[in-house]
């Protein structure tokens, strides 16, 4: 139990959305953490960078979950 409580406080998940503008917009879960990239890789590196400086040193979680969100609809 105590190892499961650990795992929980070392990790942020970030959901991801294709932006209407172009790119993608990233979003903390519970976290007022918020970045974009125009490509996946930019965005990867934009939330690393997010992560690190709103972290105090030391306390930054060891694993960064993207779960990425994309709507789509189609014609009945």
């Amino acid at each position: 139990m105590i190892a499961k409580e650990l795992i929980m406080e070392s990790e942020i998940i970030f959901y991801i959305e294709e932006s209407l503008d172009g790119g993608y917009e990233a979003r903390a879960l519970g976290h007022s953490l918020f970045t974009d990239g125009e490509t996946i890789p930019e965005l990867k590196e934009n939330i690393r960078d997010a992560v690190r400086c709103h972290s105090d040193e030391g306390s930054a979680p060891s694993v960064i979950k993207l779960h990425f969100v994309r709507e789509e609809a189609i014609a009945l």
